[in-house]
């Protein structure tokens, strides 16, 4: 069996740490049992790993995540990158040719599909593998895994069984999203399970779909035609679709740490970053991502998060209305790791002239560097505060260190590789300051010092 973990979306309702380069699942509010930070990611690979199931994993996902998953999972986890994000369906369909053409997997092969953050414990993982067994004894299209419900929630959707059939799987009769709270309970006296977004299907069921439809069935083939893919939900594609479904009962813990209310109730602390609460007051979190303090007093049951994105203050009761109050902010994300370190936005101003003025906190992390890259767009001005390292512009190294002032010129290519932990204030200057401007030539530094030492020939933007 292999599994395939879906890593998307933004994430809002964890705003203001979470945005589009960063989503609730890499935030690292939870603890290891060490004690130590972690992400909801780093926690379920943690657990693959102790269940044996890591090294059959792979990770799903769009460009904008793949920085971040490498940084906090390492280099060696093997990751299926959409090149445009168009929902759930054409990231399954290409996560399944992935196994099949490139792994090799046979057609036969089953493949379980789960969201890559349920806080869950590694009963979970175990119950997972039972899928592979159930959907080859009952022959189904689809087979899902429920949670067995402990309260009649309205945020999850249901999965509606038929009569029992004397196995140990249930045949779906249908689906409920979203319930009102009365009409959960009648689900749940009909035995509905909590659907937690798990399911497995043998690969050729993918596979055969995409012959149906004409489209290619080898990675590379899929990649270049992947815009070809409908922009539809797994859900609406293949679910709806399917003439057999059956789902595997799960009764452990399970929850979704989706909401500020959900994800402080499994925090370590009361406090992350700097921050006071006032005496007597109860369940009531700071998470702050800012240098400066908070304080917190007086107030029950509320949460307190900041970042370089915003502030947000609110009632738990009510934190799970989040989303729709910063669906409209838009804007750039204010902090984002990379697979070299981080940066923060400092200031950003567009004036009325036109040009853009972008200034950036970065930090890149010893033995790390920027991938080889040009911008038609902007001109950039690095003043260099902690640290050395080697920098390259149009083909040349140079030694630099702190207090160097580096000026780069509009199309002009450039690197930099740190030799200690370096920190670096930018200053970028432009008509349009945008992702969207940077062309990276090469990322591994081996290949960048090749073509500068002349063992290769440079690429031509």
């Amino acid at each position: 069996m292999r599994l395939v973990l879906l890593s998307g979306g933004s994430g809002k309702r964890l705003w203001p740490l979470s945005n589009d380069a960063r989503s609730k699942q890499f935030l690292k509010v939870l603890n290891d049992q060490q004690g130590n930070k972690v992400s909801m990611v780093q926690r379920v690979w943690q657990q693959l790993r102790e269940t044996n199931l890591a090294d059959h994993s792979i990770i799903a996902t769009s460009y904008s995540q793949v920085d971040m998953i490498k940084t906090q999972l390492g280099p060696s986890v093997h990751i299926v990158t959409e090149p445009e994000r168009r929902d759930t369906f054409p990231a399954i369909a290409l996560a399944a040719v992935y196994l099949f053409s490139v792994k090799g997997c046979r057609l036969d092969e089953v493949v379980g599909m789960l969201p890559v953050d349920p806080y869950v414990d590694n009963a979970f993982f175990n119950r997972v593998r039972d899928l592979e067994e159930s959907l080859k004894k009952s022959g189904a299209d689809l087979a899902l895994m429920g949670v067995k419900p402990t309260y009649p929630s309205a945020k999850y959707g249901y999965i509606i069984p038929k009569a029992s059939n004397g196995e140990d799987y249930l045949t779906v009769d249908y689906f409920k999203e979203k319930p009102s709270e009365a009409e959960a309970e009648s689900l749940i006296a009909e035995n509905a399970l909590w659907n937690c977004g798990v399911f497995a299907f043998r690969l050729d069921y993918i596979i055969d779909q995409l012959i149906e439809r004409g489209l290619p069935t080898d990675y590379e083939g899929l990649l270049e035609n992947y815009h070809l893919l409908p922009k539809n939900s797994f859900d609406y594609e293949v679910v709806e679709k399917a003439k057999q479904i059956i789902s595997l009962p799960y009764e452990g813990y399970w929850k979704d740490l989706g909401t500020w209310n959900t994800l402080t109730e499994e925090m370590g602390g009361s406090i992350t970053g700097k921050g006071v609460i006032g005496k007597n007051v109860t369940n009531s979190h700071i998470v702050n991502e800012l240098d400066v303090p908070i304080t917190l007093l007086g107030l029950d049951n509320v949460v307190v998060a900041a970042s370089p994105d915003g502030i947000l203050v609110t009632d738990k009761d009510a934190s799970t209305k989040v989303k729709e109050y910063v669906d409209g902010f838009g804007g750039r994300p204010m902090y984002e790791e990379r697979r070299w370190g981080w940066y923060r936005v400092l200031e950003y101003t567009k004036y009325p002239e036109g040009n853009e003025v972008l200034i950036k906190r970065l930090s890149v992390h010893a033995g790390k560097n920027f991938s080889y890259q040009v911008h038609y767009k902007r001109s950039e001005v690095w003043t260099i505060v902690k640290g050395e390292g080697v920098f390259v512009i149009n083909d040349q190294l140079s030694h630099v260190r702190t207090g160097d002032v580096i000026h780069i010129p509009l199309a002009a290519k450039h690197t930099l590789r740190a030799t200690t932990e370096m920190e670096i204030i930018e200053v970028q200057t432009g008509s349009e300051l945008i992702e969207e401007d940077i062309f990276r030539a090469l990322n591994e530094w081996e290949e960048i010092e090749a073509v500068c030492k002349g063992r290769v020939s440079a690429i031509q933007q």
